[in-house]
């Protein structure tokens, strides 16, 4: 591969360059080697983030090692958790692409030669593999690791999805203001990305599934030492990429998608999954159906139920063997393609070799799932014709198939007001519309309905849906990504107080049991809301962005 650096590095014409690299403290030495990318999203405001200046540290050091120069550069991260319950969850998912194309203008300009990725939270790590992918040059992700989990007084275990459930306990009379401070001082007690399998750690684990980090970039925890030897090694790795020339678009193939959500099915994780995966598909050219989803769901057993489906942390984990132990399962059945080339440099056969399932009472053997299917389902049906998605693993089994009245709001606000006021009873399906990519703008998460409805006691007899999307600290019977969204005039927005609503999940499918007749009168009469946000880049958004059944990409 012909070092891009040369661009800017070599030559009598790159004069002028040079002498902006020397002004920046560079000498010639430094600028005869490759140059390396270090996207590092360290900030002071998410708590999963403010470690990463020591990843970066770390990391430039193993370039150096390597005989590579390391340039660090910025990318933009939100604390998911901060944003939740007001308008700033609008700026969530939007963030996504505007980390994907500030890196890819970033990298071409300056022409690096490779990059190493250091994101954590939930739309940094999908939105630096959509770039990753879309600039095709030699790339590694190593992340800043999972948070510990917290010790309530007590000494019970606990974790942020239980912080979001104590507030619901409050309002139900069930946990006093005492009780509602021992989760707040204790839920989060580190640096890292929260600790139970939500969307920034299955975010991170299928980096590791998907060929794109080391070993144990999903798991070893933020405060380690391990993680900086990790960083280290990762920051040596990138030099072996750019020497053997093996790109992102190499590693990340068609079949690569199918292991990393065949691995997603057996770890339970985040539905938010179900709208990264496709975009980082969508940029290396290959398009992902849902469909294929409930194929792979079918034939993949859960093999995993970490908070919020179980009461184990990303720590936990770790000790088993992490996700190349679960990937090890998984090998027994032939369900994965094990002669992909990774990050490593070597297969995915080659990397497990010598793994060992450390912990079967967490990482179930395959021949003792917790269940045969997968954790995520896409349901189907005359309220969701292209789909929507729910964690099938962090639901009750009473909750699997469940018919109820429908009660209907038209944002978050009025829904979690509702909740709290205790105006929502034992088998209603609550219906929150309007909160879609389009809608929204921004299709924003409902971790605090949701998490209301489990804290109050309503978990196994309410279910909630939403053209909008949830946590991966939800659990219960939340359905979210219904398409097409009620912005576009999908069936969603036709929905009324007191219909009937029918979910098997099952079966993988949801009805909404109004005559068609019926359902097309209400149309004919339907006027879209006006869109809630007119200006700025959330309104840009809104015009570009695409169905969440294809991921909620831009075009």
């Amino acid at each position: 591969m012909k070092e891009l650096s040369r661009n800017v590095t070599q030559g009598i014409e790159r004069a002028p360059n040079r002498s902006l690299f020397y002004a920046l403290g560079y000498t010639k030495e430094e600028l005869d080697r490759p140059l390396i990318g270090v996207v590092c999203s360290y900030n002071e405001i998410v708590p999963g983030h403010m470690n990463l200046d020591k990843i970066a540290e770390a990391v430039k050091a193993g370039v150096r090692a390597a005989g590579g120069t390391p340039v660090e550069f910025p990318a933009i991260a939100v604390c998911d958790g901060i944003a939740m319950g007001h308008v700033g969850m609008k700026y969530s998912l939007i963030t996504r692409d505007l980390i994907a194309d500030s890196t890819e203008a970033m990298a071409i300009a300056h022409q690096f030669d490779g990059l190493v990725m250091i994101p954590n939270c939930d739309k940094n790590v999908p939105g630096l593999l959509m770039a990753a992918a879309r600039l095709n040059i030699p790339a590694i992700f190593c992340s800043g690791g999972p948070m510990l989990a917290g010790r309530l007084n007590d000494g019970r275990r606990t974790c942020l999805s239980h912080m979001f459930e104590a507030v619901g306990g409050y309002y139900a009379g069930k946990l006093d203001e005492a009780g509602v401070a021992d989760y707040e001082e204790n839920a989060c007690p580190t640096c890292g990305s929260c600790s139970g399998m939500y969307t920034a750690n299955s975010m991170n684990c299928l980096t590791e599934a998907i060929g794109m980090a080391l070993r144990g970039n999903g798991t070893i925890p933020a405060v380690w030492s391990a993680r900086l030897r990790l960083a280290k090694h990762a920051g040596m790795k990138i030099m072996e990429l750019v020497q053997r020339d093996i790109r992102p678009r190499d590693i990340m193939t068609e079949a690569a998608f199918h292991n990393a959500e065949t691995v997603d099915m057996a770890l339970g994780c985040s539905t938010n999954t179900m709208l990264h995966l496709p975009a980082i598909a969508h940029e290396c050219g290959i398009e992902l159906d849902l469909d294929m989803s409930n194929e792979i769901s079918s034939k993949t057993p859960n093999l995993c139920h970490l908070a919020p489906a179980g009461d184990t942390y990303m720590e936990d984990l770790e000790g088993a063997g992490g996700v190349y132990a679960v990937m090890k399962e998984l090998t027994k059945r032939n369900l994965l393609d094990t002669s992909l080339i990774t990050c490593t440099g070597k297969t995915v056969a080659e990397n497990l070799e010598g793994v060992e399932n450390r912990n079967p009472e967490l990482i179930r053997p395959i021949e003792n799932p917790y269940s045969q299917d997968g954790g995520i389902a896409v349901l189907k049906g005359n309220l969701a014709p292209e789909g929507c998605v729910v964690k099938r693993s962090a639901v009750a089994p009473e909750m699997m198939v469940h018919t109820g009245p429908a009660k209907v709001f038209d944002c978050e606000e009025d829904a979690i007001s509702a909740i709290y006021a205790g105006k929502i009873v034992a088998g209603d399906v609550v219906v929150i519309r309007y909160e879609g990519p389009k809608g929204g703008p921004g299709m924003r998460e409902m971790l605090n309905p949701t998490s209301a409805i489990c804290g109050m006691g309503l978990g196994e007899s309410v279910a909630l849906i939403t053209d909008g999307r949830f946590s991966g600290a939800t659990r219960g019977a939340s359905i979210g990504h219904v398409c097409p969204e009620a912005a576009q005039g999908g069936p969603i927005a036709f929905v009324e107080d007191g219909d009937t609503i029918s979910i098997d999940i099952r079966s993988c499918s949801i009805s909404l049991e109004v005559d068609e007749a019926v359902l097309k009168e209400r149309k004919a009469k339907w006027v879209c809301p006006e869109p809630r946000i007119k200006t700025g880049y959330a309104a840009r958004y809104a015009k570009l962005v695409t169905s969440a059944a294809r991921g909620a990409v831009l075009e």
